[in-house]
This record gives structure tokens, C-alpha cells and sequence, in this order.
């Protein structure tokens, strides 16, 4: 089963590709590779997830905007690439969680993210990961995530 059937089987909503908000693209393949941009927990009718997970959101919560974020990562891809089948595999995720300086959790929480690209691309969708926490991220969004894809034609 590919990452689309994947996709349709899981019922999972991709809300609209994101567009930048500074002077950058979302995504940009270079080769085989494609690198995506920092994405926050857009939800289908554009509003972000907000909060300082610790605080305001618990770490399910936290971990619900990660999941989040990966949706709207998953909108990109489909975008730039017309197919989430030419994913070849993910490579590298950085994950940044606003939090409060003594919050420890930040890998728990990344992991909503990391869990959905299972789902979606079986094992080629566990790559390696660094989770950090933020003292703040733009516009006050809970969670921040990149990533690098490996791609085909």
C-alpha cells in the first residue's frame, strides 16, 4: 500500500499547503531531496494551534499540534511533489516545542509528528530527529517542525 492509499485508509485531512510568511519557499528540492521549511500546526481552515505546551497545553495537547504540523508537512509534500507516493523515505525532522525552560518532554511531544509519518510511509517514515524546546516561536504557535524527504520522479 502506498503513502496515498495509506493516506485515504487513515481518513486523515490535509489542510491547505502553507505559504510562506517572510522571504523563503516552503519547500526546495535539490537533487533527490527535499527540504521542508519550518511549519507550525495549521489546521484546515488556516488558524494555528497556540500555546506554550507545560502551561497552556498539556502533552497531549502538545503532541496533537505536532500531528498537526505533520498534516500540514504532508499538504506540502503533496503539493510540490502531486503525490505523496514519490516519497522515497524521510530523512532528518528537527521539532521545536514553545515551552517553558524546564519542560522535558519535547521528544513525547515530537512524537505526534514522528508517529503520523509512520503511519503514512510505514518504516521509510521513521527517520532521525532532534526535538528542542523554544522559548517562543512565531505568532505563538505550540510546535514548529522541518524536515528532509528523500524523493523520486
Amino acid at each position: 500500500m502506498g503513502a496515498e492509499e495509506r493516506l485515504a485508509a487513515l481518513k486523515l485531512e490535509l489542510p491547505p499547503a502553507p505559504k510562506p510568511v517572510a522571504t523563503y519557499v516552503t519547500a526546495l528540492r535539490v537533487g533527490e531531496f527535499l527540504y521542508v521549511s519550518g511549519h507550525g500546526p495549521v489546521k484546515s481552515d488556516g488558524s494555528l494551534i497556540l500555546g506554550k505546551v507545560g502551561v497552556d497545553l498539556d502533552l497531549e495537547a502538545g503532541a496533537a499540534a505536532a500531528r498537526q504540523t505533520g498534516l500540514a508537512i504532508l499538504a506540502t509534500l503533496k503539493a510540490h511533489l502531486g503525490s505523496l507516493d514519490k516519497v522515497v523515505r524521510l530523512v532528518k525532522t528537527l521539532g521545536l516545542v514553545n515551552c517553558p525552560a524546564d519542560y522535558k518532554d519535547q521528544p513525547k511531544v515530537i512524537n505526534g509528528y514522528s508517529n503520523l509519518m509512520q503511519e503514512v510511509f510505514g518504516e521509510a517514515g521513521v527517520g532521525t530527529r532532534s526535538a528542542f524546546g523554544a522559548g517562543s516561536l512565531p505568532g505563538g504557535m505550540a510546535v514548529e517542525i522541518e524536515a528532509i524527504f528523500q524523493v523520486k520522479d
